[in-house]
Formats: structure tokens, C-alpha cells, sequence
């Protein structure tokens, strides 16, 4: 008898063998509008034509009014205004400057008052049990601290400064724990992941060694590792890019799922990944975005390539299968994204 998809990752999470792999199909706007016309669906069909095991509910931002600078087309919870395509890139960096505790605690920081969670359990209860339901603040902390400071001169202010850095994280991250834990509060009933985000890795390797993603970055992952499982939910990091060298130490946090795994990345080769990691953490993705998905002339070339991939990922179980972006960008073929979530479906059976 077939799983529903709630059982079918649930059975993955707990290290037990399902009847198939799960199907992730995480989307653009821009794509998933293309591919609702492209196929006559509306947003629910068009999930179940991708053979998707998964929904996310998520709270919406009720940020206050402010005095956008010229060409600004978004303004962060952190008081970032941004300009661009999508959310933009920072138009400045208000901590720049900053070099004393006191100074991080005066900053206007948000509280979780804006994070509205009055809709998501309606959302939940409308999918009535069937899908694993993704639920939680995005958290993405790092790439916050980005804004707030600037790139480079956040690397710099972790070695002049690094207490100050630490308290900016730290005030990061309470304002996602604090979102969250209206969230779950809300409804962490009816969900079964906390989905997080954070990059840490470039195309050619991390974006900072391992010393320092132990003293900077792990401690706000480990905070929000605990809150996810003191919810009773598992916990899964969105990383894009090459990362190895962190993943031992995300699982002895107690991340529970890695997802989107980037196989051209340097050092994120599948069959060592799933070697050296398949047995200690969920992997979710690895079929190739970049040049499979969105470069394919042929769908029949995605199938066998998913195909090929799901051999390398299914032994043992403890996997998801997906693209390796987690959103399939504009440029993808409707047909591509078709042919790997039919593939998975055709070449992902266990067999009892």
C-alpha cells in the first residue's frame, strides 16, 4: 500500500526504508508561473502533477512603514532597504562601523510583534494530513549580518571585533527564534520540518574555514537545531554551494536533513557524500540544476541522469530526491523539471 507523502518522508527522517523516494520541487515564482501556464494548472494541481511530498506554510512580515530611498524595492526586518532584481542587494551596511557591544544593542532591532501566524494553520489543516509540512522562520542569519555589516568587512570584524559579531548574531537569530516559536505555537501540530536557510559555500568551497564557522555560525545553528526539536519537529538547512568540511559538525549539532546538495561543487561529489553522510543525515537534491535541468535538449537526458543519480542516493534510504537549487529558476524547461520528478517516481522504488 502506498505512503502518503507525510509517512513517506517521515520513514526517511527516522532512517527507515519507504516505499519511494520523496519528491521535493522547490520553484521560483517566476518558473512555477511559467509552468502553471505552460500546463493549464492552478497552484494545488500543478503540485500534484510535480508529485510534490511536501508543503510549507509560512507567516507573513507586517514590517512598518518607512521612507524608502530612491530605487529601493524592499526593505528588510533589519531596516535594509535593497534595490534589484527579486529582493535586491543591500543599498547599505547601517553596522558598518559599529565596534562596541553597546553599540550593537542600541541598534533598532525588530521583534517578533511583525511576524504574523494568524494564517498558517488554516493553511496546515487544509492539506488534511497527506503532505509533509514544512513550517518556522527562514532564519537566514548570515546573510542578515551580510546586510547589516557588508561582506568583507564582516570577515574583517570577526577577527578585530568578534565579540561584537557574535552579539549580532545573536540578535539575529533571537528575532527568528522568536518568529518560530509563534509559529509553532501556532501550529507545530500540524508540521513535521523546520525548514532553515543559510549559504555557506561558494562554487569552489566554504565561505569561511572551519574555525570560524565553529566560533561564529554554529552556535546560532545549534539554537535553532534545539528549538525545531524541542517542538518535536525535524530540522532541515537549505546550504548551497561546497560545504563538506561543515557537515560533520552540523550532525553532531543534531541537524537532522541537508538540503539541495550542489553535485559540480567542489567536494560535493554524491557518491562520496552519500559514502562518508548517508547513514548519519537525510540528503535532499543533487540532481544537477546547473547542467542538466536547465541545459538539457532532451528530456529523456534528465531521465536517465536522474535515473543515474538515484542509484548513487537510494541505498539505505535517508534521501530526498530534488533539484540541486532550491528554486528552479525561469530558464528551466517545464519538460526537464517533468522528466526528473517522473523519473523519480519510476526509478525510486524500494523493493519490499
Amino acid at each position: 500500500m502506498a505512503m502518503t507523502g507525510k509517512e513517506r518522508v517521515s520513514v526517511v527522517f527516522e532512517g527507515d526504508i519507504p516505499d519511494r523516494v520523496p519528491r521535493w520541487c522547490g520553484a521560483s515564482e517566476e518558473f512555477w508561473l511559467k509552468a502553471k501556464n505552460s500546463l493549464g494548472l492552478g497552484d494545488e494541481p500543478l503540485r500534484q502533477r510535480m508529485g510534490d511530498d511536501f508543503r510549507r506554510v509560512s507567516a507573513e512580515y507586517k514590517l512598518p512603514q518607512v521612507e524608502f530611498l530612491p530605487g529601493a524595492t524592499y526593505c528588510s526586518p533589519f531596516g535594509v532597504q535593497r534595490k534589484g532584481i527579486g529582493y535586491g542587494m543591500p543599498m547599505s551596511h547601517p553596522l558598518k562601523d559599529v565596534e562596541t557591544l553597546l553599540a550593537v544593542e542600541a541598534y533598532s532591532w525588530p521583534d517578533a510583534s511583525i511576524v504574523d501566524v494568524s494564517a498558517i494553520r488554516g493553511e496546515a489543516e487544509s492539506w488534511k494530513g497527506v503532505f509533509s509540512v514544512l513550517g518556522g522562520e527562514w532564519s537566514p542569519f548570515w546573510h542578515d549580518a551580510i546586510d547589516l555589516v557588508g561582506h568583507e568587512d564582516l570577515y574583517y570584524k570577526m577577527y578585530d571585533h568578534p565579540n561584537v559579531v557574535k552579539k549580532i548574531f545573536e540578535k539575529i537569530t533571537d528575532f527568528y527564534i522568536a518568529g518560530s516559536v509563534k509559529a509553532f505555537d501556532e501550529a507545530s501540530d500540524l508540521m513535521d520540518i523546520f525548514f532553515i536557510g543559510n549559504d555557506f559555500g561558494s562554487q569552489n568551497g566554504p565561505l569561511m574555514g572551519l574555525e570560524m564557522f565553529r566560533e561564529f555560525i554554529l552556535p546560532s545553528l545549534k539554537r535553532l537545531v534545539n528549538l525545531g526539536h524541542d517542538f518535536g519537529l525535524k530540522v532541515m538547512l537549505h546550504c548551497c554551494g561546497s560545504y563538506r568540511e561543515f557537515i560533520t559538525d552540523l550532525v553532531a549539532i543534531g541537524m537532522d536533513g541537508l538540503h539541495a546538495l550542489q553535485p559540480d561543487a567542489a567536494n560535493m561529489n554524491p557518491v562520496d557524500i552519500k559514502r562518508d553522510f548517508g547513514g548519519k543525515i537525510v540528503l535532499n537534491g543533487a540532481i544537477d540544476s546547473h547542467h542538466i535541468l536547465i541545459n538539457s535538449e532532451s528530456p529523456w537526458i534528465v531521465k536517465e541522469q536522474t535515473r543515474k543519480l538515484l542509484e548513487i542516493m537510494m541505498p539505505g534510504g535517508r534521501y530526498i530526491g530534488g533539484a540541486s537549487h532550491d528554486t528552479i529558476l525561469e530558464e528551466t524547461p517545464v519538460e526537464n523539471v517533468l522528466a526528473m520528478m517522473d523519473a523519480i517516481e519510476e526509478f525510486g522504488v524500494y523493493k519490499a
